[in-house]
């Protein structure tokens, strides 16, 4: 017969505690998000490891780094609070038209211009008391973690500081959940009446003076990475931080600019510019609605996530 486990002796808190340690990884970040002092979390930590019969978390100068136990445990313990979230919300079932919850969004810039309109129309009429929270979501620099540019913001979905992420990602790990919006293509864009969209050659292309879009000023992108693996470069005359500043600044000069294909579209005609096919091939990006898994079971998320891909999804470009 397998032993009883005595639930008395499992604090409910302490599963909380464990789930903003091992995000936080690090003890006073995690007592500063429990409103508690760090010797409160370090007595509560003793606890849990009497309990689960491990270490979970070895101190470091920089903080703590879990146990490779603990690191399984992670995902087990986020549907546990997620569960007992549902049981006890339940006692108020989720009604959009009533609720006046908020949810918090995040994306990309270019994609919450693009693409944000018709989902914030959706949710003010299928629930009008709902609020909403955006987020611009940026990648991480370069010599950040290669192949990772977005995990910063998949980490803020798991600390819940996200209901929902719009992300050009080709895939996710099992612990999320993700829907295909729509898929992203560039084009080049420019003033009307520029000499490039008249004759947009390779040679006008590599004599014109390029607009970039970095956050860091880094005057180098995914254009100048092809350009270089065919032995060729452009100038790079200006960077901006954001892409609504990429369209006012087209507008009023000769410079051109790589950018996603539903923005320009969009903006074309308030900005006075027209687009031109990029002059090598590049494999669009596909933009997904992200949400954990854990946070599903909420019905309120569910929901959002269900207004979202309608709203922005569902075959459109």
């Amino acid at each position: 017969m397998l032993n009883q486990i005595d639930l008395s002796r499992i604090d409910l808190n302490l599963l909380v505690l464990f789930r903003v340690v091992l995000e936080e990884r690090h003890v006073a970040r995690a007592a500063a998000r429990l409103s508690l002092t760090p010797s409160a979390v370090s007595h509560a930590l003793g606890r849990l490891r009497l309990l689960l019969n491990d270490p979970l978390f070895l101190r470091t100068p920089k903080g703590v780094v879990p146990t490779e136990r603990a690191l399984e445990l992670g995902e087990p313990v986020a549907e546990i609070i997620a569960r007992v979230e549902q049981l006890i919300g339940s006692a108020t079932p989720f009604d959009p038209e009533q609720s006046g919850r908020r949810f918090t969004i995040g994306a990309p810039d270019a994609v919450l211009v693009s693409a944000i309109g018709p989902l914030l129309q959706s949710i003010a009429t299928a629930a009008p008391h709902i609020d909403i929270g955006l987020i611009h979501l940026m990648p991480a620099p370069r010599g950040g973690a290669i192949g990772e540019p977005w995990q910063q913001s998949l980490d803020m979905l798991e600390r819940r500081e996200l209901d929902i992420a719009m992300l050009p990602l080709p895939a996710v790990s099992p612990r999320f959940e993700a829907r295909r919006l729509y898929e992203e293509e560039f084009v080049l864009s420019m003033r009307k009446g520029h000499p490039f969209a008249k004759a947009p050659t390779h040679a006008a292309f590599a004599r014109s003076q390029h607009l970039l879009v970095s956050l860091s000023g880094e005057p180098r992108g995914f254009v100048d990475e092809m350009l270089a693996k065919r032995g060729l470069e452009r100038r790079i005359a200006l960077t901006v931080p954001n892409f609504m500043m990429a369209l006012a600044q087209l507008s009023g000069s000769d410079l051109i600019a790589a950018l996603p294909r539903r923005l320009v579209e969009q903006h074309a005609s308030r900005f006075g510019l027209v687009l031109v096919e990029l002059p090598f091939a590049r494999k669009p990006d596909t933009i997904r609605a992200i949400a954990t898994k854990a946070a599903m079971k909420d019905a309120g998320i569910a929901w959002l996530m269900q207004i979202v891909v309608g709203s922005i999804g569902a075959g459109r470009r």
